[in-house]
């Protein structure tokens, strides 16, 4: 590798591994920040929420801009406004400000998201596509799962707020190496015009849809608001099949590879977002163990991820990336169905093999998947590719946690999370693992659809 491609790795690998790893941190500092500020359990909820809506709000847009006026430019603000934010989220006074800080420090973050893999793609040669990819989808799930392990032990010996800042020293690096080190800046469609109206009614639209879904069961005017982002969205579809300079080229979708492979990613983080989470419930709740300890059983998935994702990214170079993603899900979903049958006296070391199955599973989906989606396209549409699968991650990790809102909601009501109610937080999590498996197998099917990559143009 040339001293420009290995600082370009660094640089969107670090952009890669920040924000999950905050997200999953801060979810198990909810309750510190909830105590803090004396805010319901549905205000603290929001602290994750906006963060989410945001940057899948802004994912596309970004992606689209940074095509136009230069991803590496894009790419660079995007680090510095999430670097502003997480230290003024570090410094909030109030819930209130916390939530508006978060809302734009997800805007900083999608546009790092919507960029960096576009910067990669465009950066490596298709022959070492997949290596690298692999090696950027090892920094997403070792910074999404890593962060209850991490998060746990700085807020317990730090506070919460040493997580934002941590996250913004890390953003720093890779805002710096960015601006010192790379000199390329990767125009896509530089003489098109950006769609304004398009983007205003599609983050709207969006942002309400996955708002409203995500309160269902908490405000009444929820599900108007899930319409209207709904028919919002509809509209925005029409409106960019007319357009001469679309925020979204919906060309891309007539590319079976592109659409199957973006709908069984919005499938996998459906089914999978939630699974730390619920394993983080039960570990502490219904087994009785600590954070720490907790933490450390949750770690078995990541570091198989780590482990592999380079070298499944490596195999779909040489082997079709439908095949080796397909299996992935497969073995996804079957550790999820094993899930689904947890109880009170389960081996600790049983739920390990489930998490590492788990970890095998999202590796050879994630980079494989990730390369039929960028090598499907052409070089001017990498913005747009890599906005487009960003996008259905986040969607689906706000979809995740909405499945599992629903069923908590339906087997919990009001109750308060304790050992007291132990078992129906038990119940509720066989009922999402139960859901999940079945998603993972409506994915698989999408993976295995969506045809031969070999041959296709990159």
């Amino acid at each position: 590798m040339t001293s420009e491609q290995i600082n370009v790795l660094l640089a969107t690998c670090l952009a890669s591994f920040v924000p999950p790893f905050m997200s999953s941190s801060l979810n198990l500092a909810i309750p510190a920040i909830g105590t803090e500020f004396g805010a319901s359990a549905v205000v603290a909820n929001w602290v994750v929420t906006s963060y989410l809506i945001a940057s899948a709000a802004f994912l596309l847009p970004f992606g689209r801009l940074g095509d136009i006026i230069g991803r590496k430019r894009v790419f660079l603000a995007g680090m510095l406004i999430h670097v502003a934010f997480s230290l003024a989220s570090g410094l909030a006074a109030s819930a209130a400000s916390l939530i508006v800080f978060r809302v734009f420090q997800g805007i900083g973050s999608a546009m790092g998201f919507a960029t960096s893999v576009a910067i990669l793609t465009g950066a490596f040669p298709p022959e070492k596509r997949g290596r690298v990819l692999g090696i950027n989808s090892a920094a997403v799930y070792t910074g999404l799962s890593l962060g209850p392990v991490i998060g746990g032990l700085l807020t317990q010996h730090l506070g919460w707020r040493s997580i934002l800042f941590t996250n913004a020293a890390l953003g720093l690096v890779a805002a710096a190496v960015t601006a010192l080190k790379i000199k390329n800046e990767w125009l896509g469609n530089r003489d098109e015009s950006f769609d304004v109206a398009g983007t205003v009614l599609y983050t709207t639209s969006l942002a309400a849809l996955i708002g409203g879904i995500s309160t269902l069961k908490t405000f009444p005017v929820a599900r108007w608001s899930a319409l209207l982002g709904g028919v919002g969205l509809v509209a925005f579809v029409f409106r960019e099949l007319r357009a001469d300079h679309p925020a979204l080229d919906l060309s891309v979708f007539r590319n079976v590879v592109f659409a199957l492979s973006n709908l069984a990613a919005l499938i996998n983080y459906s089914s999978t977002f939630a699974v730390t989470f619920l394993l983080s419930l039960y570990l502490q709740t219904v087994r009785g163990l600590d954070p720490q300890a907790a933490g450390v059983i949750l770690l078995a998935q990541p570091v198989l991820m780590a482990l592999l994702s380079p070298l499944a990214g490596h195999l779909s170079d040489h082997i079709e990336p439908r095949m080796v993603a397909s299996l992935g899900m497969i073995l996804t979903g079957l550790a999820l169905a094993l899930l689904a049958r947890l109880g009170p006296g389960t081996p600790l070391s049983w739920v390990v093999a489930e998490l590492m199955l788990i970890g095998v599973g999202f590796a050879l989906f994630a980079s494989p998947n990730t390369n039929a989606v960028m090598s499907s396209v052409s070089r001017n549409h990498y913005g747009v590719g890599a906005a487009t699968l960003g996008t259905m991650r986040l969607v689906g990790q706000a979809l995740s946690m909405a499945f599992v809102a629903l069923v908590f909601a339906h087997y919990m009501g009001s109750a308060r999370i304790s050992r007291e109610t132990a078992p129906l937080l038990l119940a509720s999590s066989h009922v999402a693992f139960a859901l999940f498996s079945s998603l993972c197998a409506v994915g698989t099917l999408a993976s295995l659809a969506r045809g031969r990559l070999r041959g296709n143009s990159t």
